[in-house]
C-alpha cells in the first residue's frame, strides 16, 4: 500500500486570508499528529492570495479517513468553512 498525497484548494473571501493563515498555524501540529499523517504544508497562491492549498501525505486512506471523520476535523471546519467564497476542491492520489 503506497501513502496517499492529498491536496485541497481553498478559495477564501479575501477579507479572510489572514485568519486563515493564523488558524492553520495554531492547528498544524495537531494534524500532523494523527496517526498516519506522514507531512502536512499549506501553501498560498501568488497570484489570488485569497487562494490556498493544503497538501498533506497519508500513509493510507483509512488514516485520512479517520483524521477526516474526527472531532477535530468538524470543529475545525466549522471556523474554516465561512470564510470560503468557493466550495472546497479535494482530490486523493497516489504516485504513479
Amino acid at each position: 500500500m503506497s501513502p496517499i498525497t492529498r491536496v485541497v484548494k481553498l478559495t477564501l473571501l479575501p477579507q479572510h486570508a489572514e485568519a486563515f493563515k493564523a488558524i492553520f498555524a495554531a492547528h498544524q501540529q495537531g494534524i500532523s499528529q494523527f496517526a498516519g499523517c506522514l507531512e502536512l504544508n499549506a501553501y498560498q497562491d501568488e497570484a489570488e492570495p485569497h487562494i490556498f492549498f493544503t497538501i498533506s501525505r497519508w500513509r493510507s486512506v483509512a488514516d485520512l479517513d479517520n483524521y477526516r471523520y474526527s472531532e477535530f476535523f468538524k470543529t475545525l471546519w466549522q471556523q474554516v468553512k465561512p470564510m470560503f467564497a468557493a466550495r472546497a476542491e479535494a482530490h486523493s492520489m497516489t504516485k504513479l
